[in-house]
């Protein structure tokens, strides 16, 4: 079964842009901002493609030009980039968009700020889907709250592994965030596997300054 990764990048920024202008900073996308000798964005990508994955997929739209000329040079013959058009899109759309630009039967699916989910993690996660009595049937997310056979899907969010038709079709005509779409999935019988963090940092996402000085530390 081939799998495919695909990450979001393609956010407005703003509570960064808030925080930058609060602290007199110059305004600076969070996914290009210094990260291990990198850039968050590509931290993210690098532990993406230390996979065994058939491909990688990045969806932009925001700020696509500033990204793009950061790191495309590194990345344009290991990542399929794509853009959102229009760009005003929710989260939903984006990862859509990453989607049906794919052909593999399963998709590990990340948002580019989170670049502390580390490849032992990603690998637990597509390992319990693939493992799975219905692969097919099957979402294995990074848990929230609870881990292993799952009650619910309350605050769930990326990263997780599903296949990727069937998550085409909630997907598709939705321009929402993804909890709501997930707890629908849910409710339709699928089973969720909540994946235990390495460490506390992999839950925490890049939102605000704060968060970004956290996973520095």
């Amino acid at each position: 079964m081939s799998i495919s990764t695909i990450i979001t990048a393609a956010g407005k920024n703003s509570r960064m842009r808030k925080d930058q202008l609060s602290r007199g900073m110059d305004l600076t996308n969070k996914l290009i901002l210094p990260f291990n000798n990198k850039t968050v964005i590509e931290t993210t990508i690098d532990n993406a493609l230390s996979l065994n994955i058939d491909e990688c997929i990045v969806v932009l739209g925001h700020y696509a030009n500033e990204i793009k000329e950061a790191i495309f040079d590194n990345y344009k013959d290991d990542v399929k980039f794509i853009e959102n058009n229009p760009v005003d899109v929710g989260l939903s759309v984006s990862l859509y968009n990453g989607l049906s630009n794919s052909e593999s039967d399963f998709a590990l699916c990340i948002t580019a700020d989170q670049p502390t989910v580390s490849t032992e993690t990603f690998n637990k996660m597509i390992e319990v889907s693939q493992n799975s009595e219905n692969p097919y049937k099957t979402i294995s997310i990074l848990r929230r709250r609870k881990t292993g056979l799952l009650d619910t899907a309350e605050g769930l969010g990326m990263p997780f592994v599903a296949p990727r038709e069937n998550l085409m079709k909630y997907l598709e005509n939705e321009n929402d965030n993804l909890n709501p779409i997930l707890r629908k999935i849910f409710d339709d019988g699928y089973t969720f596997y909540g994946i235990k963090e390495k460490n506390e940092k992999e839950l925490l996402n890049i939102n605000h300054y704060d968060d970004y000085l956290k996973l520095l530390d």
